[in-house]
């Protein structure tokens, strides 16, 4: 009985064997620190052969980064990761590893000659152009003037030019140098700051990001040797100063062209079909049962992220999850949700690792996470850079943000001076939020409405801008539609507007995250000034009713009769109680808020009073 159930396994194998003694044996793999380098990429090294495609050799350099060297002026490009399955290489430039974070400065301008190169740029790629040490003042309509470039001195200045700069040869003359980059575009796009200029130190992070190349697999001189069941690669001449000269690997020892058909290769590939098939069978029938096994939501999210495959980020396995967290050694949070822990990407980029603790749902919170902020690129806005669906561990991989959350610095209950921030601080990071949910609500694609904004889904980077997180109970919606169907409540307590409770207060939309935005906004208000609050009437009553009625008085002591900072703090205040009316048609849109909080506060009026009771 046992026979007769592993002889349909046990024959497969057999063939295997078969095919390995008719076919060549394949090039091996190469490592370079963490990264694993193989066919058709190879090291360049002084053995007497390379197994590799042309212009794909690569520099192990200190035994750590692979580095690509490109014919022109022999440039470096570091290598951070290579997709062998499609076919794409994620490179940056060596020189931006210059730790200018208001301007890199690049010397070579990335040509790639199509008709000989297996390399070349992909559709995500965009250009960007630096015009460095220039005399005069660049009149580009989208130039923004960069400082911290090397080689700058007295009276010179250097531009970027966002959107590609063609035509940008007529300053040459003006400009020491003249520098055309690729970057991904969708870094390009979430990375403008103020008006006319760019977010701090996002040029110098977006040129350090790199951009993908992608190779040519199975053409040219190398698609004939492999198609005649070679490798592709070289050999190096011991008389002629150590010259390379194309090599196909044959099972019958190397050749200057492709492989022979002789018997033994037939027959190989005729045995190899064989196997193959068989193991089709095999492999559909265990997929089969493996299927029928699984929890109703498995199937629902694979065929969901096949299907949006190029709208996800990079997937990673659960392994590549536990190598990137040190096997999970340093915790940076806990939550309903799970655990966030501390990780390093493979080009040493820290991220912070979310693993799910509930799996037993149907999905919808990991697809949501996943499918809504793959829709967005904005900088107030965490970017996913990565997850893991396997099995039942499921983990989102996010930028790390050194600061943390909003709710550890505006909403500690000790409120010691290391977490305090100032006035200017908290309305900085109120007007970032609001420009993160008028994107969501109106820049994306497809409108997002969050059903979380609360304090401690708010991450503040290095620079303490803050970057909308948490998207599980985020809904999709298209663009013409403003009302949201959903099955229940989400949210937290505190934070829930009216309507999603009960429709008799109005529709759930959009003005559904207005509300919530409100009531952090007030609640980011009182907790900055705890002595206010403990030395009044406002510690026994509802605190958006009590500063309605002392909203002069409570600015000028809050600002400590700073005039610009109780301008500042009228307008959080006035703002906050427009967001948390109860009927939300009286609720302002996100793109009215951000214009409230950016004018003057001689033109905002209190909203009506018998909509807080």
């Amino acid at each position: 009985m046992a026979a007769s159930l592993f002889l349909p396994l046990l024959l497969p194998i057999l063939f295997l064997l078969a095919v390995a003694e008719a076919l060549p044996p394949p090039c091996s793999d190469a490592a370079c620190g963490d990264q694993v380098v193989r066919y058709p990429f190879w090291l360049l090294n002084a053995s007497t052969s390379d197994c590799g495609y042309p212009g794909l050799g690569l520099v192990c350099e200190a035994n750590a980064t692979p580095t690509l060297i490109l014919p022109v002026k022999s440039h470096r490009y570091r290598v951070w990761n290579i997709e062998y399955d499609t076919h794409t290489v994620a490179v940056s430039d060596a020189d931006a590893d210059e730790p200018a974070a208001g301007c890199p400065r690049l010397h070579v301008n990335l040509t790639i000659d199509y008709t000989t190169s297996a390399l070349r740029l992909t559709q995500s790629d965009s250009n960007i152009t630096f015009l460095y040490n220039c005399s005069k003042n660049i009149s580009w309509p989208s130039a923004w003037e960069l400082s911290g470039c090397y080689g700058g001195y007295s009276g010179k200045r250097s531009y970027v030019l966002p959107d590609g700069g063609t035509g940008a040869e007529a300053y040459e003359s003006e400009c020491e140098e003249v520098v055309v980059a690729p970057v991904l575009g969708l870094y390009k796009e979430g990375m403008v700051g103020p008006p006319g200029t760019p977010a701090a130190g996002a040029v110098g992070e977006m040129v350090r990001a790199g951009f993908q190349l992608m190779y040519n697999a199975h053409s040219g001189q190398c698609g004939g040797c492999e198609r005649s069941g070679g490798w592709c690669g070289y050999r190096h001449s011991q008389t002629d100063g150590g010259a390379m000269s194309f090599t196909c690997f044959c099972d019958g020892g190397p050749t200057a062209d492709r492989c022979g058909r002789s018997k033994k290769v037939q027959k190989g590939v005729i045995i190899g079909v064989s196997a193959a098939a068989g193991l089709g069978v095999l492999a559909a029938a265990a997929i089969l049962f493996i299927m029928r096994k699984r929890k109703k939501n498995e199937p629902r999210i694979e065929s969901f992220l096949q299907k949006n495959g190029k709208l996800h980020p990079k997937r990673h396995t659960y392994a590549d999850v536990k190598r990137m967290t040190k096997s999970f050694a340093v915790k940076l949070g806990q939550g309903g949700f799970g655990a966030v822990y501390k990780g390093n990407l493979s080009n040493g980029s820290q991220v912070a690792v979310k693993m799910l603790k509930d799996t037993k749902g149907d999905g919808e919170e990991f697809i949501n996470e996943v499918v809504s902020i793959s829709r967005t690129s904005h900088v107030n806005i965490v970017t996913l850079l990565g997850f893991c669906l396997e099995g039942s561990k499921r983990a989102l991989i996010y930028e790390y943000m050194p600061n943390g959350s909003l709710e550890r610095y505006a909403f500690s209950t000790s409120m010691s001076s290391e977490n305090s921030l100032s006035w200017e601080k908290l309305f900085d990071i109120a007007i970032g939020i609001a420009r993160g949910l008028e994107y969501l609500h109106r820049g994306c694609n497809t409108r997002i409405v969050h059903f979380d904004i609360k304090p401690h889904n708010i991450l503040l980077d290095q620079y303490f801008c803050p970057k909308i997180s948490d998207f599980g109970l985020a809904k999709l919606c298209l663009n013409k539609e403003s009302a949201i169907s959903i099955g229940g409540a989400r949210g937290t307590i505190g934070y829930i507007a009216p309507e999603v409770f009960s429709k008799q207060f109005g529709t759930v939309s959009t003005k559904s995250d207005v509300y919530s935005y409100g009531m952090m906004v007030l609640e980011m208000v009182g907790a900055r000034d705890k002595k206010v609050n403990a030395d009044s009437e406002s510690s026994s009553q509802y605190f958006p009713q009590w500063i309605y009625e002392h909203l002069d008085d409570y600015c000028i002591s809050a600002s400590e009769i700073n005039g610009e900072i109780t301008e500042l703090v009228r307008k959080m205040i006035v703002v906050g109680l427009w967001c948390i009316q109860v009927i939300p048609t009286g609720r302002p849109t996100m793109t009215r808020v951000v214009e409230m909080l950016e004018g003057s506060t001689s033109n905002l009026e209190l909203p009506p009073k018998v909509l807080l009771s």
